[in-house]
């Protein structure tokens, strides 16, 4: 994993390459403060800022984007993980899987490639904090983007059982169809109490972004060692967070999930 170091202001120029994060909100994204670092390590004339997407603006934002000349690559947090698919003409066995897309870069021939690193990301930081998930009962509330992608992730790492639970019943549908051919009956529709008898929850809704949001779900019904995920990363301890670690659960932040695809966005940006 690459260490993450203070930011530095970066020395733009007008040979600067550009890079942007698409969110909507965007306040809460780290990939800036984590990536412009490493370009600064490997001497690169290139800079990450967070753009500001609305959803019903996205189409306009994302091929303005891709029409400037100096912009290189584009990454996607919440809600457009789903929506930023139509504009990539090559989707990795990934982006199929999970449904979704949170890194698209330009192709030497002009087309757009969509990855999605979010599930294998989260895995690697399950595994690294001392929580791989092979072997164990999961419930993963949220079936979006991000929610899809560690969906995948968590059945290609062989848990045990994997429930699903969203608002959404069609969101559902569409993971439990992507991942049926590859889990079988290890994933399911599950429902709010699906959290008493697992080993793993994972909180991949938004709920935690805002101080006033309330709880996914209440960590007072879950069993003693019960490991409490969140993939928020702004707050850094969510409520949620910080509940269940009141109760004495042990839990397991939404940075690390960023932090442990650097390596992969590396690679996929070809950045040395």
């Amino acid at each position: 994993m690459i260490s993450i170091s203070r930011m530095q202001a970066p020395a733009i120029s007008g040979r600067t390459r550009l890079f942007a994060v698409l969110g909507d909100p965007v306040q809460q994204v780290r990939a800036p403060e984590m990536l412009n670092p490493v370009f600064a390590e490997l001497g690169l004339d290139a800079v990450l800022v967070p753009v500001h997407a609305p959803v019903a603006h996205l189409g306009e934002v994302v091929r303005g984007l891709q029409r400037a000349a100096n912009v290189d690559g584009l990454l996607v947090t919440v809600p457009h993980k789903a929506a930023v698919r139509e504009f990539a003409e090559v989707h990795s066995a990934a982006v199929r899987l999970a449904g979704g897309a949170n890194a698209l870069r330009r192709g030497p021939d002009g087309r757009w490639h969509a990855e999605n690193f979010d599930g294998a990301g989260f895995v690697a930081g399950l595994v690294a904090a001392g929580h791989a998930p092979a072997g164990k009962r999961v419930t993963l509330l949220g079936a979006g983007g991000a929610g899809g992608a560690i969906a995948a992730a968590l059945v290609t790492a062989r848990v045990a059982s994997l429930d699903v639970v969203d608002l959404d019943a069609d969101r559902v549908g569409a993971v439990l169809a992507r991942l049926a051919p590859h889990a079988g009956d290890r994933v399911r529709a599950g429902t709010p109490a699906a959290v008493r008898t697992s080993d793993l929850v994972v909180n991949a809704t938004p709920l935690g972004l805002r101080a006033t949001d309330p709880l996914p779900f209440d960590p007072a019904e879950l069993s003693p060692g019960t490991i409490v995920a969140d993939i928020i990363m702004k707050p850094r301890e969510t409520r949620l967070l910080r509940t269940a670690s009141a109760l004495g659960l042990p839990v397991h932040h939404g940075d690390g999930m960023l932090s442990h695809q650097l390596r992969m966005y590396r690679e996929f940006f070809e950045l040395g």
